[in-house]
């Protein structure tokens, strides 16, 4: 036996799970059923004894079955005001009948308790008891399952007249006759006498003729129904025996009858647990296909007749002249039979056409669709295979007919379709109707496999499937789904590589790092992550365009790819950003993994440095700085390439084109720099920062001919931050705004304050060129504040610092040209370390010149620095600039300097920057001794000023 036939003969032993088992009844159910019975048995008990004396007799045989109908009445009343469903009008019909049977036991109880008297032969009792089965008739037709058609309305009135007529014969045969032929009777008591047992009669036949028509609502509660009134109706057919009714006595033992069927009625709404609409869909199917209700109800009509010419030959046997009731009664029996015989010959020459007619539409259906149908045995030999296999599978029908299922599915998906079968034969067909089950099926397409695997037998086709059950076996409806696998494959694919370079992306590589820290190498500390940056591929894309950097990146990602073994991973991140995954062997101690890992990133990065030939044959060169960072036992799979990510921007900020190996140190360093940005967002408003000067001196004289301002920030643990310390850890540029305007006005009014006493020494204060430019700075504002402060003409100088090439030069001219209208001159900071420096030079309206701290640091030692600083110190006189060298720190520069033609110099070699306080002090004293030289006093020597500065004070 086949495996997928082994799992189905194993689910059907184990037993069917489609057809779940009777509710159970609730506790509630079961202590209302035992009180009932209790009841019912104290009832029948006291009956049997005759309830101790004749007056409880009585009382019990009319008032107690008045009260019993009357609970049934207020039961079925309130069942039918509280559910609003369909079966709402035959609650309340049984409310009503059950009130008129109520009402005649009252009537009955009036007679022989209250008044002590014999009750009539004809009196309201008997109105109320006749009104008892109308309605009982027509609540049973509201429950019944109703007819679909004209002609099965027919038959519903056909089988109630067959069971109606019949038990009509019979009864007639049997005790009616007398009835109806009583001496001393009038007619109207002789018409009351036979009206009892008609409405029984009638109402036996619709009990019967319902019974299997029930519908499926609330079926519990329905069968307590019909088993009430079918008690009731079978006690009324014992009192209308002459015999039992000529010694009935109210109290005896029938009345207990009555009494159970009127309390079973009260209890039928409410004992059974109506079933929810799922489960009764559940269980339909399996109620409908009772063999047994089925036969009977087929065999009702039949019965029926029998019941009939059993009432006949009665008459026969007995010897006694056939009744003419009997003769017309059996006559319209048997037309009837016939009748209903011909209405079910006709529909079942429809149904035969109709049957026929939907096979074939659904022959053609099947062997029409481009879908494979196949009908598996419980054994998992196929048993059916529609025709569409020979155009998908490109096998035969016949071919596959007879065949294993188990052998036509790859054995890398058996296991798994087999799993998915035994756990939905397990499932119950409720929850579970059907399944779907995708695998790779075998073709006979012949050649290699579509997923490029050699096959014996053909092709191995991606086949889904949706799997019923089917009398023991399996329905499978599949599909060739090869192209929406391989569409799918394709997709998963683009979403997890770079579509450019063809290498995993951010996410899959993520992704594999993951999965190398929580696998089988979790403990294995050589694991270790390498993040790229191609240094110098912005200027490629700058000069050669884009194409040519793409060129680059696809020869970068190959280089890279064949670099690393088979089972590491190489990922382009994004940019000109890579990464690689080295994954470790376990067999080394940890230096030499890393001394192994760190020879790797070399090699990688003089692999990725040599030349390339882009865009035709254009020869290009780029570095590349790689950071490495290893695993460590519990490290997450964010925190690694986090790690690797600060390691390469180390090996950037370091150089570039070099390696750098992850340290604690550099998280700590990035969490300093991130605790101190977020305290400098809040350290201007708090009066943290403080404005320092450093004096500049004149290097003929020694006097102090200006200031240069310099913000300090004292953190809140007392640390005195430069600006390079303090801004390298923000890129807020509101912020820097912020901090500039906040400079300049405080320069300003400390410089207004300064020349109230008597200390006119100009200040300058460096702001950047694009500052100026960004309207963070608008003109009006530094008239404004110069006029605020009162600060004199020639007293501001403003630095301008050149080191961003994108600036407009067209623009900042201007700028400058409107500063300098309102007596603000401008000195031209960093010379000769910018690439744009000869251009401002040239175009911008400059009064000083101020050297670079490259160009002072080496000019003592340096040949080549000091006649580029001669050079520099020539040209500026030939324009009229005076110059400042700034870093000045010791007296060699000093004099070097001076000996080239500077005149003015900032630095250590006089002075650092001081607070306010030593300032004036020093101002006062306006005097610095200079190497190699005596100070000479000059009087009330001007500071510096341009040669072509305008002496008009702001307005």
């Amino acid at each position: 036996m086949s495996t997928p036939g082994a799992v189905i003969a194993r689910s059907r032993v184990g037993g069917d799970s489609g057809h779940p088992g009777r509710d159970r009844p609730g506790i509630g159910s079961i202590v209302a059923q035992v009180a009932l019975g209790l009841i019912c048995a104290g009832y029948t008990t006291g009956a049997s004894l005759g309830w101790g004396s004749p007056e409880l007799a009585l009382f019990m045989g009319d008032f107690g079955l008045s009260a019993a109908a009357l609970t049934a009445a207020v039961s079925c009343f309130l069942y039918a005001r509280a559910h609003r469903g369909s079966d709402r009008p035959a609650w309340l019909l049984f409310a009503f009948s059950s009130f008129m049977a109520a009402s005649g036991n009252a009537v009955w109880g009036w007679y022989e308790v209250v008044l002590r008297a014999p009750v009539p032969d004809s009196s309201v009792a008997d109105l109320f008891f006749l009104l008892f089965a109308p309605p009982a008739v027509v609540g049973l037709l509201v429950l019944a399952k109703k007819p679909v058609t004209r002609a099965g309305w027919v038959c519903l009135g056909l089988d109630a007249w067959l069971i109606g007529g019949s038990l009509l014969t019979l009864s007639w045969s049997l005790a009616l006759a007398r009835t109806a032929h009583f001496e001393g009777e009038s007619v109207a008591q002789a018409a009351l006498s036979l009206a009892y047992p008609l409405l029984d009669i009638v109402l036996v036949s619709m009990v019967l003729a319902l019974h299997f028509r029930r519908s499926q609502a609330n079926r519990s509660a329905t069968n307590t129904a019909i088993a009430a009134l079918a008690l009731t109706v079978l006690c009324d057919a014992l009192f209308t025996s002459p015999l039992l009714r000529e010694n009935y006595a109210s109290g005896q033992l029938l009345d207990a009858g009555w009494f159970a069927g009127s309390l079973l009625l009260a209890y039928a709404p409410w004992g059974v647990r109506r079933l929810p609409d799922s489960t009764a869909h559940a269980r339909g199917p399996w109620l409908h296909s009772r063999p047994v209700a089925g036969s009977l109800a087929a065999l009702t009509p039949y019965l029926a007749a029998a019941v009939c010419t059993l009432g006949i030959l009665y008459n026969v046997v007995e010897g006694r002249r056939v009744d003419r009731v009997v003769v017309l009664t059996g006559c319209a029996v048997v037309l009837a039979l016939v009748v209903r015989q011909g209405i079910m010959l006709l529909d079942n020459i429809a149904l035969t056409h109709e049957l026929a007619q939907k096979e074939n539409h659904f022959r053609s259906l099947v062997q029409g669709s481009s879908d494979v149908i196949m009908i598996a045995a419980p054994t998992g030999i196929l048993r059916y295979v529609s025709p569409a296999a020979a155009g998908v599978y490109g096998r035969e029908a016949d071919e596959l007919i007879g065949s294993e299922l188990a052998s036509l599915i790859h054995p890398e998906d058996l296991g798994a379709v087999v799993h998915e079968v035994r756990r939905f034969l397990a499932a119950s067909p409720a929850d579970e109707p059907t399944t779907r089950i995708e695998c790779r099926f075998r073709s006979g397409h012949g050649g290699t496999s579509r997923s490029g695997e050699a096959g014996s037998g053909g092709d191995w086709l991606n086949v889904e499937s949706t799997v019923n059950r089917h009398q023991g076996g399996l329905i499978f409806n599949s599909r060739d789904v090869t192209e929406r696998v391989r569409l799918q494959a394709q997709l998963q694919h683009n979403a997890e590589h770079d579509p450019l370079t063809d290498l995993p992306n951010r996410a899959l590589f993520t992704r594999r790092v993951r999965q190398a820290l929580g696998g089988r190498r979790s403990s294995d500390p050589g694991t270790a992550v390498l993040f790229i940056d191609l240094d110098g591929f912005k200027g490629v894309n700058d000069r050669l365009g884009h194409q040519a950097g793409d060129d680059l990146l696809v020869q970068a990602a190959r280089r890279l790819q064949e670099s690393v073994r088979a089972g590491d991973t190489a990922a382009r991140l994004g940019g000109d950003e890579f990464a690689a995954l080295i994954l470790g062997d376990g067999g080394r101690e940890q230096d030499a993994r890393e001394t192994q890992v760190q020879e790797i990133a070399d090699r990688l990065r003089l692999t990725l440095s040599r030349p390339y030939r882009v865009d035709g044959g254009n020869e290009v060169r780029v570095a590349a700085s790689i950071g490495v960072a290893f695993a460590e036992p519990g490290m997450e799979a964010g925190d690694l390439l986090r790690n690797a990510d600060l390691a390469m921007y180390r090996a950037k900020a370091a150089g570039k084109d070099r390696v750098e190996l992850y340290a604690p140190q550099m998280q700590a360093e990035v969490v300093r720099r991130t605790e101190l940005a977020a305290r400098l967002r809040t350290a201007l408003h708090d009066g943290e920062f403080a404005l320092l000067h450093q004096p500049v001196v004149d290097l003929a004289t020694g006097r102090i001919s200006a200031v240069s301002a310099q913000a300090r920030w004292r953190s809140t643990q007392g640390i005195l931050f430069t600006p390079a310390e303090y801004l390298r850890v923000t890129d807020d540029g509101e912020r820097t705004a912020e901090l500039g305007r906040w400079l300049l006005e405080e320069a300003v009014e400390q410089a207004a304050e300064r020349a109230g006493i008597g200390h006119r020494t100009p200040v300058s204060i460096r702001l950047p060129a694009g500052r100026l430019l960004d309207r963070s700075l608008p003109l009006g504002s530094v008239e404004s504040l110069l006029t605020r402060h009162g600060l004199p003409s020639g007293s501001l100088i403003i630095e301008l610092a050149d080191s961003d090439a994108r600036t407009s030069l067209d623009e900042l001219e201007q700028r400058l040209v409107t500063l300098r209208r309102l007596g603000v001159r401008i000195a031209l900071d960093g010379f000769g370390s910018g690439h744009v420096a000869i251009d401002a030079l040239r175009r911008l309206p400059v009064d000083i010149l101020k050297l670079d701290r490259g160009l002072v640091e080496g000019v003592v030692e340096s040949a080549r620095l000091r006649k580029i600083t001669r050079g520099v110190l020539r040209i500026a006189g030939e324009l009229g600039l005076q110059t400042v060298a700034e870093g000045v720190d010791v007296p060699e520069q000093v004099l070097a300097l001076r000996a080239m033609g500077c005149s003015h110099a900032q630095g250590m070699a006089f002075s650092g920057p001081l607070d306010e306080y030593r300032l004036r002090r020093a101002l006062v004293r306006d005097e610095y001794p200079l190497p190699g030289a005596v100070a000479v006093r000059a009087g009330n020597r001007p500071p510096i000023r341009s040669n072509t500065e305008t002496p008009v004070p702001p307005t």
